[in-house]
């Protein structure tokens, strides 16, 4: 199980305040009863009253100003521990290996980013801070019950211990139901996620009910979760609080025949059974914090299991290799892959691949889908490690260099547009956000976007929508291509590029490669009229290298080259 600790030792001077603020509001409150006892026997032995109340008054109005205080500083850093825990959370997220975003829903880490650690709020102030007030407080009114009667005490102890003993059997399982009912809800909301994110297909199809219906399930289950908990609760909170209510009974009847008898003054009877209920009060609150904490700590176990994944790791610092010995000479670099293998874990993947990318070269990658063209940039990328073999950037192993320094030297344009919610400027300078505005209107002219900044009147600044909404299906992958011109760095790979062009944007798309004189650019492609001038071209077929040449040579000597330059009507 995990702790707390971790998470709230940066908070330590805000809770040694709040105990300060526990500790003196405890004793405000303590006073109150024995001052209202004061007041009874003053005005029994018939002694002016104002002294005391005012005593009483002032200490009250003391009382009111510390529990704001508390109460105040108390949400405040509640607030600031659930902002350090989301932080923490969303650089683990973002930096977690590719693989893993490959086995994981995004709605579910979304919902450990918002529901599961908001619960985690809770657990602080009603599980931790104010459980801990509590304790002082209960403390308190038991001596303060112990001077005034130790018989009544320990019968009202004796009760009490009953009572709690069986609302803390009753809340066993509450973190395992609290982290199924978690769980539940992130798969709510990534089924939802699914569906908002192709609503325009879902809606084409007719599917609409179906996906509906879907979601639905997942909400359903997830009431189920809840209903679950909301049992368990409904035996641990009644347990206590019928405890509490015939532990008072039961004092009332004794103290009262105790009074009767003379035993004992009514004063002392009045200020027992003041301190009763301010005793009674936090063991209730104790045990509330009890479940309060396994709900929190159901959350925690979640938020830890993602903390705990392994992220893309820096190499250590001695294998780094130094960043003037790794580059090359010129603005360009030199790809080779070394008998690359690598399985995705279904049998497909990479098998013995072998070729060189030449410094300053354009290298096509083609061949029919699934051929391994995507994770061969995938791998140069290091979005993925290979079984076997290794790939190399200026004669340097991969795995010798940090990822940042391998990315500094690259850009990479996708397979599928990835489009930022935000404006047209902020993706395109995504990778070199001081970019002059000067540069971004040119690589938008290399793309045929200029007209983007003319087509509203916030030019550049103007909102793409979620997921690029708002532009074409063209419109988003050229955005994408400019976004990977605009850096100018060493290496520039792009995957199926023109998969969305018409043949004018196509063009000057490959006016725009051509243009890059001296970088080196690798390029996987479909469609082979994009790459028919590249310097070489290299044909992959279920994860292998089957042929390797320019289009003239392929043409004459790869039967599959061949036949799919046939159905492009190229030959």
């Amino acid at each position: 199980m995990v702790s707390f600790a971790p998470y709230l030792r940066r908070h330590r001077g805000a809770f040694l305040a709040l105990l300060v603020l526990s500790l003196a509001s405890a004793a405000t409150a303590l006073a109150q009863p024995w001052l209202v006892g004061r007041i009874i026997r003053d005005a029994t032995d018939h002694r002016p009253l104002l002294p005391v109340l005012t005593v009483a008054v002032l200490v009250a109005l003391v009382d009111v100003v510390l529990a704001g205080g508390q109460q105040y500083l108390l949400q405040r850093t509640a607030h600031g521990l659930v902002l350090g825990v989301r932080v923490r959370f969303i650089d683990r997220m973002l930096r977690l290996t590719v693989p893993e975003y490959d086995r994981r829903s995004t709605g579910d880490l979304l919902a450990r980013l918002g529901n599961d650690t908001g619960a985690l709020h809770a657990a602080v102030t009603s599980g931790g801070v104010e459980a801990a007030a509590a304790v002082l407080w209960a403390i308190g009114a038991a001596v303060a019950m112990a001077l005034i009667d130790l018989p009544l005490l320990l019968l009202a102890l004796g009760t009490f211990a009953a009572f709690v003993t069986a609302s803390l059997v009753a809340s066993r399982g509450v973190q395992d139901l609290a982290r199924t009912e978690l769980e539940e809800y992130g798969r709510m909301s990534a089924a939802g996620l699914r569906v908002l994110g192709a609503v325009r297909t879902v809606r084409a199809y007719g599917a609409t009910e179906q996906e509906a219906g879907t979601v639905a399930g997942h909400a359903r289950r997830t009431y189920d979760a809840g209903l679950r908990h909301a049992r368990r609760a409904a035996v641990v909170y009644p347990t206590a609080n019928a405890g509490m209510q015939a532990s008072q009974i039961l004092l009332l009847t004794v103290g009262g025949i105790r009074v009767a008898s003379g035993d004992l003054p009514v004063a002392s009877l009045v200020s027992f059974l003041l301190y009763v209920n301010m005793f009674v009060g936090p063991v209730y609150q104790l045990i509330r914090a009890w479940s309060s904490l396994q709900q929190g700590l159901g959350a925690l176990d979640r938020i830890a299991e993602i903390e705990g994944l392994p992220a893309e790791e820096e190499v250590a610092a001695g294998s780094v290799v130094d960043r003037a010995a790794s580059r090359g000479p010129g603005p360009s670099v030199h790809v080779g892959l070394r008998g690359v293998s690598f399985d995705y874990g279904d049998g497909s993947g990479l098998h013995e691949v072998s070729f060189d990318v030449p410094r300053g070269a354009t290298v096509a990658l083609v061949g029919p889908s699934g051929a391994g063209k995507s994770t061969v940039l995938s791998l140069i990328q290091r979005f993925y490690e290979p079984d076997a073999g290794s790939v190399v950037l200026d004669g340097v192993d991969l795995r010798c260099l940090s990822h940042r320094e391998l990315r500094e030297r690259m850009t990479y344009a996708e397979q599928e547009p990835a489009v930022l919610e935000g404006t047209v400027r902020s993706n395109i300078a995504l990778g070199l956000p001081d970019a002059p505005e000067s540069r971004v209107r040119a690589v938008l002219h290399e793309v045929n976007l200029a007209t983007l900044e003319h087509r509203s009147p916030e030019g550049l600044d103007a909102a793409v929508g979620e997921r690029g909404v708002r532009l074409s299906g063209g419109e988003r992958q050229r955005l994408t291509i400019a976004r990977a011109l605009l850096p100018g760095r060493e290496l520039l790979l792009l995957d199926e590029p023109t998969a969305q062009l018409d043949p004018a944007n196509e063009d000057q798309l490959r006016q725009a490669i051509r243009s890059r004189q001296g970088r080196t650019v690798l390029v996987a492609a479909h469609r082979l009229s994009t790459v028919l001038d590249a310097d070489r071209i290299v044909v992959m077929e279920s994860g292998r290298v089957v042929a390797t040449g320019t289009h003239d040579e392929l043409v004459r000597c790869s039967p599959l080259y061949r036949s799919m330059a046939r159905a492009q009507r190229l030959v």
